[in-house]
């Protein structure tokens, strides 16, 4: 087997971190071969803290799926996401010398990439460029315009923006660990990958990704991505609650969350109890399963009411047709879905990475908190995909000669890198 037939996706989080070996069968389904799961001590809020620590841990998460796959794991498709991340619209349009040409991919692709030359504020580099429809000579509404003839192609972009230094710590880690990055990108749009139909992102829908340290949201309308948001906070700050709110150390709360949790106190009786051991010298504590519900409610609330106010920030909310997905490992809480449509209006569903996975692939990758890593397994196959089109459309001779291209995101993170 070829190097080139297997992607590994490295999802840095806040309270975990995950590598995932895969590749893709002749049904181009993903076949996990092997994944590896550690706990996150470096990170904080979706942003490395501690190189050390984050460097330990991606050493120990990608050993544990190397030794599963029987694969020598080198290169990686790494997550990035945080607080930091922005997004903003912009329109792009370019002259072309001939309008009786048709319109090609690399004029397509010169349009996107002088949208990485923007000038953006001091320390913040442009992470994604996404086009999101064209307009050809006048004509609106185009999603493709390859093939058209016309003198002038114009395009509205959904542009993602994160700090230089964030992503740099993040490159600096993974390196460390003595690996190599193959592109950094977007977790949210991972997650999307992984769990949304191709119906869902044409009828319009909501991608709530609740992680540890934060919210991630995307919304996609008429196969398009309209908004993105991050709300700097997730799972972490609910078993801090549980910790304040029932005087228990962190590893007893964490539990308690993830055994017990529920974000509906309505669905818990007041007889129903839970006995945790006491420390050092002390009785065994008891905790009303209604009371740890009521702390868990009370800051769910608050985390999707952020959710809600950036849909109808998005000016979107009546053209949603398929609601709202929640994935994430924060998806993972009892009736979170139930108190989400309570609270919006809209259906909600928990999105499962395991539609796209082959039937062989191990059975707990199916669950959300895996979303984000399936779906940079699930991006890295489109990557090397259109890379071999590109490859295929410019003859035998592209490797000898390879074309101009703007200086992106992630190759001004590399050079920082290189030039130390």
């Amino acid at each position: 087997m070829k190097s080139s037939d297997i992607i590994v996706g490295l999802d840095i989080g806040t309270t975990k971190i995950a590598a995932i070996v895969g590749r893709q069968n002749e049904h181009g389904k993903i076949e996990i071969m092997g994944f590896g799961k550690t706990e996150s001590f470096g990170v904080k809020r979706g942003v490395v803290a501690n190189i050390e620590n984050t460097v330990l841990s991606i050493q120990k998460a990608v050993e544990e799926a190397s030794q599963r796959s029987n694969i020598n794991l080198l290169t990686v498709h790494v997550g990035i996401a945080g607080q930091h991340i922005k997004s903003l619209q912009h329109h792009g349009s370019q002259m072309r010398n001939d309008p009786d040409e048709e319109i090609t991919q690399k004029d397509i692709d010169s349009l996107t990439e002088n949208m990485f030359r923007l000038a953006m504020n001091p320390g913040e580099e442009i992470i994604e460029v996404i086009p999101q429809e064209y307009t050809v000579d006048g004509e609106p509404g185009i999603k493709s315009p390859k093939g058209m003839l016309g003198r002038t192609i114009e395009a509205n972009f959904h542009i993602i923006t994160g700090q230089t230094m964030a992503a740099k710590n993040i490159y600096t880690c993974v390196k460390k660990a003595k690996l190599d990055v193959s592109g950094l990108i977007l977790e949210p749009l991972a997650s999307a990958e992984a769990v949304l139909s191709a119906e869902e992102k044409e009828a319009g829908v909501v991608l709530v990704d609740i992680g540890g340290g934060t919210t991630d949201i995307a919304i996609f309308q008429d196969d398009i991505i309209r908004h993105t948001a991050v709300i700097p906070f997730g799972g972490d700050v609910v078993t801090e609650d549980i910790k304040e709110g029932c005087t228990i150390i962190r590893r007893h709360a964490e539990e308690l969350k993830i055994k017990f949790g529920s974000a509906l106190a309505s669905k818990n009786k007041d007889e129903e109890i839970v006995t945790i051991p006491g420390l050092r010298g002390r009785p065994p504590k008891e905790i009303s399963l209604r009371n740890l519900a009521s702390i868990i409610q009370a800051r769910m609330e608050e985390i999707i009411e952020h959710v809600y106010y950036e849909i109808k920030n998005s000016n979107l909310e009546k053209k949603l047709i398929a609601g709202i997905v929640l994935t994430g490992g924060g998806a993972q809480l009892r009736h979170v879905a139930q108190l989400t449509s309570f609270i919006t209006g809209m259906d909600t569903r928990i999105g499962y990475p395991n539609e796209h996975l082959a039937s062989t692939s191990p059975e707990e990758i199916g669950a959300p908190m895996f979303a984000t890593g399936v779906g940079l397994v699930m991006i890295g196959f489109d990557k090397l995909q259109k890379a071999n089109q590109k490859i295929y459309e410019s003859g035998p001779n592209v490797a000898r000669k390879a074309p101009k291209k703007g200086l992106t995101f992630f190759d001004h993170i590399k050079t920082l890198f290189e030039n130390e």
